[in-house]
């Protein structure tokens, strides 16, 4: 069997695969094709299937599949045409293997994630965070979840891994301000992408849920806030005010979904270290997937060319 990142043009290929995208299009001619998007842990290829012939069963996106194939160069990206498809039987597959999943030791960072909880020192912040991460139901979903459907950490513990990184470096930001609450800023970061516990399905799927879709993990971590506030008793106002603002920014501008922007040092900070782990995932997880030596490519999202940097120059044999 063939794993994703393995692949390399003009070669012949089988395995299973979850079926993350299955689109129905049509070429100059006005006849059927299938385009693809496959997965396996090691990473992801487009995939189309040309001809609708007998060796291609039916099957729908969110299914592991059998698949035989060929792999090619299309505008120097890897794609796989696909010849022969079956919808896997479960005994014939490790789901393990087809979920991509942080290379971190995933106790190592829940224990972080609860030390960051020990860190805090205001009574009100520490009970509100205990109240949500030690409730069973979101422990359990926020150890295993992932931070996005595709952009960043985008595979299991991903939230984990995510939410660790942008506390860490929001604290860092801290030490070279004198103006800044350290504890707002640790429960900002841990709280702000709360939400997507709801806005996303779990594994293998890891789809937007249809309240997703709606409303979204920033009102949907609102909810979850201001829900946890209401079972303080005397919850301050003023400490209420503040969270539900860093928050409600923590995106940064409107047209990046964000509803209000910081106006506050520890908005500020929480939104400057939310985005520093994704953009710098998104590029390290873009540079994973290429084997060439200096450009990678064109990143769509980020709207520019990606580059390795080699230096020092690792020795050759």
């Amino acid at each position: 069997m063939n794993v994703i990142a393995d692949f390399k043009p003009q070669t012949q290929i089988k395995g299973y695969y979850l079926c993350k995208v299955k689109q129905v299009l049509k070429n100059k001619n006005g006849k059927d094709f299938h385009s693809l998007k496959l997965q396996d842990a090691t990473g992801i290829v487009d995939a189309k299937i040309w001809s609708l012939h007998n060796g291609i069963c039916e099957y729908e996106s969110n299914q592991i599949l059998y698949i035989e194939g060929e792999v090619v160069l299309f505008q120097e990206q890897l794609q796989l045409n696909v010849f022969k498809l079956q919808i896997a039987k479960e005994s014939e597959f490790d789901i393990s293997t087809l979920i991509p999943h942080t290379r971190q030791d995933v106790k190592n960072l829940e224990d972080h994630l609860y030390m960051l909880i020990d860190e805090i020192e205001d009574c009100y912040i520490k009970a509100l965070l205990e109240g949500i991460f030690y409730e069973d139901n979101i422990h359990d979903k926020f150890i295993t979840h992932s931070a996005g459907k595709s952009v960043h950490h985008a595979h299991l513990n991903g939230l984990l891994e995510h939410t660790v990184a942008v506390t860490e470096i929001g604290k860092h930001l801290c030490n070279f301000y004198e103006q800044v609450n350290k504890d707002l800023v640790i429960a900002g970061c841990l709280l702000h992408d709360i939400g997507k516990l709801r806005e996303l399905s779990g594994f293998p799927q890891n789809d937007y849920t249809d309240e997703g879709q709606l409303l979204g993990h920033i009102a949907m971590g609102y909810e979850v806030l201001i829900g946890e506030i209401a079972k303080h008793k005397d919850f301050p106002q003023e400490l209420a005010l503040l969270l539900k603002h860093i928050l409600l920014s923590h995106h940064g501008e409107f047209e990046y979904g964000s509803p209000r922007r910081p106006k506050c040092i520890e908005a500020m900070i929480v939104h400057l270290a939310d985005y520093t782990d994704s953009r710098i995932k998104m590029v390290e997880e873009f540079i994973s997937c290429s084997n060439e030596e200096k450009y990678v490519g064109y990143h769509k999202l980020l709207n520019r060319n990606i580059r390795k940097t080699n230096y020092p120059p690792k020795n050759k044999e």
